[in-house]
């Protein structure tokens, strides 16, 4: 079972309930590049381009889709780090607010469309902030040594359970191997593309 945790947007509430069934099956569920593609180029074409300053980075998996827009920076002229960083903060918040109601139905439609939930957030200025995110548990098996490298982080301080221990050494894995992590995506990729092209992929 997965959770999301949102400001509160309530868009994991039946998503898209009463659309046609058939237009959510078109681009949907499946995982290769090429419906990547087209999702991300669904979305980049339904938000408001007044939105954001570029295309949003959108980032999907099997569960989830994230968005992060990049917002306008506050003018720089004659403002300390402090008044930038505070300005900043409003104009997230402002988006956030005033975007609402427009996020809960591109999030249901994509929902319904799509069979994955949608996480929001923005950056400006050097702030970014995510409006909601998604905890899906993973499932796993781990032999005695494996075990025993959580339960010391458990011991130490480190981490509350061997759930949250799992969580950190992913996340340590990610922060000290993100270019190792890229290149392993793009050939994943790569390979994903020779497929596509292969016999009976139409």
């Amino acid at each position: 079972m997965s959770t999301q945790q949102e400001d509160p947007d309530p868009v994991g509430d039946a998503a898209g309930a009463g659309e046609d069934e058939g237009a959510g099956r078109d681009a949907g569920s499946g995982h290769g590049a090429g419906a990547k593609e087209k999702l991300r180029g669904w979305f980049i074409g339904r938000l408001p381009a007044e939105w954001f300053t570029a295309a949003p980075d959108i980032q999907v998996d099997r569960e989830e889709i994230t968005i992060v827009g990049t917002l306008a920076e506050p003018a720089e002229a004659g403002v300390s780090a402090a008044e930038r960083a505070a300005a900043a903060e409003g104009r997230i918040r402002r988006f956030r607010e005033e975007s609402r109601a427009s996020r809960i139905e591109i999030a249901r439609e994509a929902e319904h469309r799509f069979r994955r939930k949608v996480s929001w957030g923005v950056t400006c200025a050097d702030v970014t902030e995510m409006f909601t995110t998604l905890s899906v548990p993973v499932m796993t098996r781990l032999r005695q040594p494996e075990r025993r490298v959580l339960d010391t982080l458990v011991e130490a301080g480190v981490a509350r359970s061997r759930s949250d221990a799992l969580a950190w050494c992913v996340r340590l894995t990610g922060e000290n191997a993100d270019a190792w992590l890229a290149r392993l995506r793009t050939a994943l990729r790569q390979v994903q593309e020779v497929r596509d092209q292969g016999p009976g992929s139409a």
